[in-house]
């Protein structure tokens, strides 16, 4: 979701479910402090505890009057074999433990409050589920395991600087015909080995190893609400941000939803493919509002607790969907810091981009990244640095990307770069640096430099930060692109609608060579490096995949701004020094040039930075229509890249003196 725009689905997919002063609501408006005085509980058997021999239930309902557990022999269209009256417990919560195997077996609870009963729910920490997620399934979790689960682990990443995430959706990926792949839109898809379009270029899996990218963020793969999974053959498509059971796989994208252990059997076996394959797994969670309101799993299990309310009872929404969690509540807070922890446990995740992360405490995200760390030290946690609209949370508590020098651990994403580079996100005809438009030579500084300080950026100029808000390049992501807004293509077609596609696949590079070579870490959207385009529509969270999915034989099309992508990438990897992890090194060792003219930037990473073998890396931007000369200290250079052309081990050799940079390109050079 976008910072300082409300999303099109609210208007269009949420409007019908969501009002603003609903009954639970309204009726359980508490004091703040009274819902901080209620129990929390911290063990980790919340909801099931299962072996072959029992199953004990335990579910948080502090208000509840009584609550009574329902035993289905089916995930739907089948009446409760058993209802079972839960047992008050501790610290809130209600307990009932049934002897016997109950594996494949459902089951649901409801509770009773201010004196009715409730719609039935799967509860809040439901780990597998049935079609479309209203029944809870029991299952065994080891029988879920692919061979050689036990060893399996991702890519070990020293610093988050280190990785180049690519941003995919299930469907996206894979749907079209041109893709080769049998497994559709599913898990499955990235399973396959072996898959290409139609004129030969690798697809699938094959293509991200071939393109060198070190992880792939997926947009949201837990079960969420809007995709009928009773219906697939209608092939509806969602984005994903509609939360319903947090803790279980997504069943539309397995080969059966209506299998609880598909889901997770598949989802596991995509993970191991990649991990085998060397790219690490990044996981889009959406903690911060629920698909519905009253009827969500959180209020109908602890009703007004989980959320934040307006002085008159009615949902606050700082995530222009219907709601907002309420996450400085500490249960609520256990719940996303323990629902983390079991998606790297279970399903070995490698990181967790948190979908509207200033919607969340500090303290909490904090939490976060602090209990991730301790089950695996690669894994790492970024988020978007902003709200949807304002929120009775303290901007001084929320995970804002102005507060994240606060965050140990965390990174935010940058629209200082994002908008200096292309023109302003929601002004579809605004250019930006890499389409002309002079004045943005400041801001690309600032996240040339990962928004830390330096001493030669003058944040008063920036466009979008007036301070150094990073205290360190770990903590910022670099983009241009991501599934929200305009694609890149579909933005420079707009803001450049008399130019030639060769102009706007040369802009296109620009853009993302000053996005990979700066510090901090790279971020692209799938298919970008094969100019892949959504017809122009911004908001494509439920348009067809005529318009999301990816057309493969672009990649025969644009052959060489895929080459000049895979490139780039190995650039990166190849050299320290666009991966330093310190503020004190970058101002040390990067140093701008004094350039004279608009829309050109030039600067070195000098003396091995970061450990390099290069002792000096020459960067020069020119976003204007026309060549520039510059001076180039004399020596043995390589050429690394020049007029849309690059080859991360040299094009050809130079002598410095007077160089020309070609129109909207860069010119990359090194000496040992």
């Amino acid at each position: 979701m976008n910072n300082k725009t409300v999303k099109a689905f609210t208007a269009l997919s949420m409007a019908m479910m969501f009002t603003y002063a609903p009954a639970i609501a309204a009726s359980v408006n508490q004091d703040d402090a009274e819902y901080q005085s209620w129990p929390v509980y911290s063990g980790e058997d919340l909801e099931l505890d299962v072996t072959p021999q029992r199953a004990n239930f335990r579910l948080w309902a502090p208000s509840a009057e009584a609550v009574r557990l329902s035993i289905y022999p089916t995930d739907r269209n089948s009446a409760a074999s058993e209802v079972i009256q839960m047992n008050k417990s501790d610290n809130g919560t209600w307990f009932v433990s049934l002897p016997g195997n109950h594996y494949g077996e459902f089951y649901t609870f409801s509770i009773k409050h201010q004196g009715r009963w409730l719609d039935e729910t799967p509860g809040v920490w439901a780990k597998a589920v049935g079609t479309n997620g209203h029944r809870a399934a029991i299952i065994d979790f080891a029988a879920t395991d692919p061979e050689g689960w036990a060893y399996d682990r991702g890519p070990k990443t020293d610093n988050i600087t280190d990785a180049v995430i690519y941003e995919m959706h299930h469907r996206d990926f894979s749907v079209d015909h041109s893709s080769g792949i049998v497994n559709k839109g599913k898990f499955l898809a990235l399973t396959e080995q072996g898959t290409h379009n139609t004129t030969g270029e690798a697809t699938g899996i094959d293509h991200l190893k071939e393109l060198g990218v070190t992880h792939v963020h997926i947009l949201p793969s837990y079960d969420y609400n809007s995709v009928d999974e009773a219906n697939l053959p209608a092939n509806q498509y969602n984005w994903g941000y509609d939360p319903y059971n947090y803790n279980a796989p997504e069943g539309s994208y397995s080969t059966n939803p209506s299998d609880p252990e598909a889901r997770v059997r598949e989802m596991k076996e995509m993970i191991k493919s990649l991990h085998d394959a060397g790219i690490g797994v990044i996981m889009d969670v959406v903690y911060n509002h629920t698909a519905d309101n009253d009827k969500s799993n959180f209020s109908l299990t602890a009703p007004g607790y989980y959320y934040r309310h307006r002085p008159d009872g009615s949902y606050s929404d700082a995530s222009a969907c219907g709601n907002e969690t309420a996450s400085e509540r500490r249960q609520m807070s256990d719940f996303i810091v323990n629902s983390v922890k079991y998606w790297a446990k279970e399903y070995h995740i490698d990181g967790f981009r948190f979908d509207l992360m200033a919607i969340h405490d500090i303290e909490t995200m904090d939490r976060v990244a602090e209990e991730l760390k301790k089950i695996n030290l690669s894994i790492f946690v970024y988020g978007e640095g902003w709200t949807a609209g304002d929120s009775p949370l303290p901007a001084s508590q929320r995970a804002l990307k102005e507060n994240v020098s606060k965050m140990d651990g965390i990174a935010v994403f940058s629209d200082d770069i994002r908008d200096a580079i292309k023109g302003h996100y929601s002004r579809e005809e605004d250019r930006g640096f890499a389409t002309g438009k002079p004045g943005n030579e400041e801001t690309v500084k600032i996240g040339i430099v990962a928004s830390t300080a330096h001493p030669q950026v003058d944040y008063s100029k920036g466009n979008n930060s007036k301070f150094a808000y990073a205290s360190a390049p770990t903590q910022i992501i670099n983009y241009v692109s991501c599934h929200d807004d305009l694609t890149l293509t579909d933005k420079l077609a707009k803001s450049m609608p008399a130019s030639t596609e060769a102009e706007r696949q040369r802009a296109a590079r620009l853009a993302q060579t000053i996005v990979f070579t700066s510090q901090g870490t790279p971020f692209m959207f799938a298919g970008e490096e094969v100019f892949r385009d959504k017809k122009g529509v911004h908001n494509s969270y439920k348009s067809p995949d005529s318009i999301n999915a990816i057309d493969w034989s672009l990649k025969h099309d644009n052959a060489e701004q895929y080459e000049y992508y895979r490139q780039l990438i190995k650039l990166r990897k190849s050299h320290p020094a666009f991966r330093m992890t310190t503020a004190d090194d970058i101002a040390r060792y990067l140093v701008f040039d004094k350039v004279d003219r608009d829309n050109l930037i030039s600067y070195s990473l000098r003396d091995h930075a970061n450990g390099d073998e290069w002792k000096e890396i020459k960067l020069v931007f020119n976003g204007n229509a026309e060549p520039v000369e510059v001076k180039i200290p004399k020596g043995d250079w390589i050429v690394i890249a020049e007029d849309g052309k690059l080859n991360a081990d040299g094009l050809h050799a130079a002598k410095g003196g007077k160089m020309t940079v070609a129109p909207v390109s860069a010119l990359i050079l090194a000496r040992k």
